[in-house]
């Protein structure tokens, strides 16, 4: 219960404090555009790079705005030291505040960036509680953007536009920079992902496909993050991040809501290090997501909670138990 709340109150500061200094430019703002949803878009971005980090959370938008914003994000885990029923239990509490931007470049192309800052806490039974902040691993990717146009009419017009036909494929090719510490002693404890980073440079590749019409959409996204070895000879596995988001909207004169839900997942491939296999590192989780985005003029707010379905982590002794996360961003 006191993690709970401690966990409410930095969301709401996280929130409070974003939406007051966005205000202060909120009445110079135009309206949004009435088609602002047809494009959506989630590209993947792996938290901190760990094991336990799930790389399917989103690095963008369902109103697929350019912008810049604050995102927070909450995750909460239990390891279990040993075989027995009756092993002791570490809780473990990931917050995560994260800087993110989706800048253009034009039409086509645009890039994705995200600096996260981590405030991790591990408890232990019958021992203090350990704690963990500072500057994540940053990432960078740069997307391109197909869009699909509506076949033109064999009837005589003078009009040359092509419209869109709400269908559009994006790729993306980036990196994750070992701007957060890693701490070897750390990869000792049954979690080796209770890390704040991974001291590797990771490359990340992605694809996805999104459809949107005035009344609902489809985004779908999947993402393989290729993880190096850093200077302690340690190397979290590869890891594929999935997911696929539902969204109607709901659409007025001076805002767009968006309910939607989804399925997400993670499959990780085993850590090695000087070169061999670690037994019972690798596992997969799949998640289901409820939530919903607000666009409110320049604002877009969004909020959304996963719950595990399924899931096997470093042979069953690690267990996600949910995940939650809020943000707001300012459309460029």
């Amino acid at each position: 219960m006191k993690d709970f709340q401690n966990f409410n109150k930095r969301a709401l500061l996280c929130l409070f404090i974003t939406m007051l200094v966005f205000n202060l430019n909120a009445h110079n703002n135009e309206p949004p555009c009435e088609t602002h949803f047809y494009h959506a878009l989630s590209p993947a971005c792996d938290l901190c790079g760990c094991s336990t980090s799930s790389g399917s959370f989103g690095f963008g938008t369902l109103s697929n705005a350019n912008f810049v914003g604050l995102r927070y994000i909450y995750q909460n885990f239990e390891s279990k030291d040993g075989i027995f029923s009756d092993s002791p239990i570490s809780k473990e509490t990931f917050n995560t505040y994260q800087l993110w931007a989706q800048l253009p470049i034009n039409e086509s192309f645009y890039v994705s960036l995200n600096v996260p800052y981590q405030d991790l806490s591990r408890k232990r039974v019958n021992a203090n509680t350990e704690n963990l902040n500072g500057i994540g691993d940053a990432s960078a990717i740069g997307w391109y953007k197909l869009n699909f146009y509506k076949k033109e009419s064999d009837s005589l017009t003078f009009n040359t536009e092509r419209l869109p036909s709400g269908h559009s494929i994006q790729f993306g090719l980036g990196v994750k920079l070992p701007s957060g510490k890693f701490e070897e002693a750390l990869t000792e404890s049954v979690n080796p992902g209770f890390q704040v980073g991974t001291g590797s440079f990771d490359g990340v590749l992605s694809v996805g496909y999104n459809y949107g019409s005035n009344k609902f959409g489809l985004n779908t996204l999947m993402t393989y993050y290729v993880k190096g070895e850093n200077k302690n000879n340690y190397q979290f596995g590869n890891q594929f991040s999935y997911s696929a988001n539902f969204f109607t909207a709901i659409s007025k004169d001076t805002y767009n809501i968006m309910p939607f839900f989804g399925l997400s997942g993670d499959v990780y491939d085993k850590i090695k290090q000087y070169d061999e296999t670690l037994a019972d590192t690798d596992g997969n989780i799949l998640n289901a997501t409820l939530g919903s985005e607000l666009a409110l003029e320049k604002f877009i707010f969004g909020i959304n909670y996963t719950l595990p379905i399924s899931q096997n982590l470093f042979g069953g002794n690690v267990e996600s138990k949910n995940r939650f996360s809020l943000y707001v961003n300012f459309a460029l």
